[in-house]
């Protein structure tokens, strides 16, 4: 059973990264499985710098099969804008695969996407404005179209036409907008078709046999449990699963193949965007947090809201997810703070939730209860052995085991791949080698006030 699953604990940007980069070179595949062009990382190796949305970060790695599952929402042309960058560089993506039942996102949904949040006004959720959530919302509807349609265009054109009656008719009536001709949406999409065939595949399939043979694979998480569409803050939350059930669902393997869940979590919290974070520091706190965290979007200069870490937050998301261990992040940001805080729950009308609460409204208006601890008082960024952390940041290590009722395998004390620790014996380190590809950050796509997709 060699899969393992790297996801987000939290609201997105945790370092899911670098963490998949530990691992990634000693994988055979790397599998995508939620979401679309809303997010993404950026990759350094040297003076190379890559930005990836769609494709799966295992594409650096020529030894690797990357794969897009049925899960993902893929946009076609900004595909192969990506797959276009990494040719020009030298990267090939002649093992990328696509799942053939992965659905395509569409022109009209991005304008759906873009007019529906200026409609809402001050209600809007902060989309990215990419077609995300109108792509899956066709989805459920049944109306959607898949990467399997681009290769028949008289299946493609049929689906079209039929979709493009509703579109049309919104985009003119609700929006004013003047309609999409059925004939250039084909004429464009046909000429992706051309490009991205060799690459669409039965991936459930070929998981499924890759697995069986022992192969290791890696399934590669998007933004955080909080954004999930059950499970996080609805309604700001992104339009897919990017929790442990989206693995499944959004590539058609079976849960039996899966033996280790790494949820990532950062030693405080970010969150971009609207939405509730009780934690929040508005203040001192949180600024030093961002700059010492570097807690702004690669692409957008956004700034990310900064807080002191919730284990009410964290234990749920080790339960929704079944984490089998934790990678904690960042570690290196709190050095400068004298006392640290961890919010261990919420206050709201006289009664104190230690679990994440049933009701938005709790959640919204809560004050959190914190715990006070020393802090340690000194730079760590150059620790390398569990041995070597300050007593009380080894503490607070321990102490967000205890909370989240799971062990904390690696914890990172900033970027780079070597500065990372392994708390536990046994635990294969990372290989090192010079050259090797490093996740700085994961990044929001340009020109957006949020990214819940």
């Amino acid at each position: 059973m060699p899969g393992t699953v790297v996801l987000g604990a939290q609201w997105g940007d945790e370092g899911k990264g670098k963490i998949t980069d530990l691992l990634a070179d000693r994988m055979d595949f790397v599998v995508r499985y939620s979401g679309g062009n809303n997010a993404g990382h950026t990759i350094v190796c040297g003076d190379d710098e890559f930005k990836l949305h769609l494709i799966p970060s295992g594409i650096l790695y020529p030894h690797i099969t990357t794969v897009i599952g049925n899960g993902v929402v893929v946009n076609p042309k900004v595909l192969l804008e990506e797959m276009d960058n990494l040719h020009r560089r030298g990267i090939s993506t002649g093992k990328l695969r696509i799942s053939c039942n992965a659905h395509l996102v569409m022109p009209y949904h991005l304008a759906l996407d873009r007019l529906g949040e200026v409609s809402l006004g001050k209600s809007k959720l902060g989309t990215t404005h990419r077609g995300i959530g109108p792509a899956y919302s066709d989805k459920a509807e049944r109306m959607g179209l898949r990467l399997q349609d681009l290769l028949d265009e008289k299946i493609f054109r049929t689906k079209l036409e039929s979709a493009l009656e509703r579109k049309n008719a919104i985009l003119s009536k609700a929006f004013g907008q003047e309609p999409f001709d059925a004939d250039e949406i084909v004429k464009e999409y046909m000429g992706y078709a051309e490009r991205l065939a060799p690459h669409i595949d039965d991936t459930s399939l070929l998981l499924e046999r890759a697995l069986e043979e022992g192969k290791k694979v890696l399934f590669e998480g998007a933004q955080g449990t909080f954004l999930d569409l059950d499970h996080g803050t609805y309604p700001f939350v992104t339009s897919s699963s990017p929790t442990i059930g989206g693995v499944f669902t959004g590539t058609g393997v079976g849960p039996h193949h899966v033996e280790k869940i790494i949820g990532v979590a950062k030693a405080y919290v970010t969150r971009v965007g609207y939405g509730p974070f009780p934690t929040e520091q508005e203040n001192e706190v949180g600024e030093t947090m961002g700059e010492r965290g570097a807690e702004f979007g690669t692409t957008t200069g956004r700034k990310r809201r900064c807080g002191w870490l919730d284990v009410v937050l964290l234990r749920y998301a080790a339960r929704v997810n079944g984490l089998t261990c934790i990678a904690l992040t960042k570690l290196d940001v709190l050095s400068t703070f004298e006392r640290i805080k961890i919010c261990v729950g919420y206050s709201y009308q006289g009664k104190v939730y230690h679990d994440f609460p049933p009701h938005q409204t709790i959640f919204h208006k809560c004050l959190p209860e914190y715990l006070e601890i020393p802090g340690w008082g000194e730079e760590i960024s150059d620790v390398r052995k569990r041995e070597d952390l300050p007593a009380a940041a080894l503490k607070y290590i321990e102490f967000v085991e205890q909370s989240a009722g799971v062990p904390v395998d690696v914890v990172s004390v900033g970027p780079k791949r070597t500065q990372t620790v392994l708390m536990k014996e046994g635990i294969e380190p990372p290989k090192l080698e010079e050259g090797h590809y490093l996740y700085l950050d994961e990044f929001d796509p340009p020109g957006q006030e949020g990214d819940t997709g």
